[in-house]
């Protein structure tokens, strides 16, 4: 256990307008300079108990993180939960933290450089889509990532991962999901955007974010998410959250 309480790191010194202006069409979502900026608030805001999620994340990556191997932090973005873990784990675990978006890392070092941690976080631009490696790894951190992979390149991501834990590493992954039970999948939507309303964003924003989403984040069900952990070979998985359509779930090797 954590010998004090896990501190979040986040920098709200940007508020989310990314989708504010009504004029225009939208494009599809990309994790373009302009999100970055404004990515700590966005996620924030729209990720409903995200720090709660991270604490938890956090917690469990330190219930399982051992000396002289490798964490990594798939899709890491500004480094949030790189530099939250930094306060609980011992500088014999490498921190690696691998995105797509360039301008992503380019926060992530900014803000990795402004903690004035003492520890090597290895920042790293890697395209999901064209394979990663992880080898010596206690410790795989993927939150509200896997669901921007095309579906059919997630099951060669679960492999490399599986491949590159040590035994009875873990897997600690968020995601977004869908309900094959249209009502529910309904409910559980509009309870979402009313989440996203008391936050502060408008209809104009709420459905332009929602357009450009549309063909990027691709979600599962949560029992496809279990099956694909399973049959990559996991041998235990269990869900550590859940609101209406967010979930966390842990699997160990």
């Amino acid at each position: 256990m954590a010998d004090s309480p896990t501190r979040l790191i986040l920098r709200r010194d940007q508020k989310d307008e990314v989708f504010a202006d009504g004029k225009g069409p939208v494009g599809d979502f990309a994790f373009n300079a302009t999100v970055a900026n404004a990515f700590d608030d966005m996620v924030s805001r729209s990720v409903p108990y995200y720090e709660e999620m991270q604490r938890m994340v956090c917690e469990l990556a330190q219930d399982f993180a051992q000396p002289d191997t490798n964490l990594y932090d798939i899709g890491c973005s500004t480094a949030t939960t790189l530099l939250t873990l930094d306060g609980m784990i011992g500088s014999d675990v490498q921190f690696i933290g691998i995105d797509n978006a360039p301008d992503m890392l380019d926060k992530a070092a900014q803000k990795i450089e402004e903690s004035g941690t003492n520890r090597s976080i290895d920042l790293q631009v890697v395209d999901l889509h064209r394979g990663l490696q992880i080898e010596n790894a206690s410790v795989v951190t993927m939150l509200l990532t896997l669901q921007f992979v095309r579906p059919l390149f997630r099951e060669r991501i679960m492999k490399t991962i599986y491949s590159g834990l040590n035994d009875h590493g873990c897997l600690l992954l968020i995601e977004k999901l869908t309900s094959e039970d249209t009502t529910f999948n309904r409910l559980f939507i509009e309870h979402y955007y009313d989440f996203k309303r008391r936050n502060g964003y408008s209809e104009i924003e709420i459905s332009k974010k929602r357009e450009a989403l549309e063909n990027v984040l691709i979600p599962y069900r949560l029992d496809e998410n279990v099956q694909l952990l399973k049959e990559t070979g996991f041998r235990s998985v269990e869900v550590f959250f859940r609101w209406y359509n967010f979930c966390g779930i842990i699997a160990v090797k």
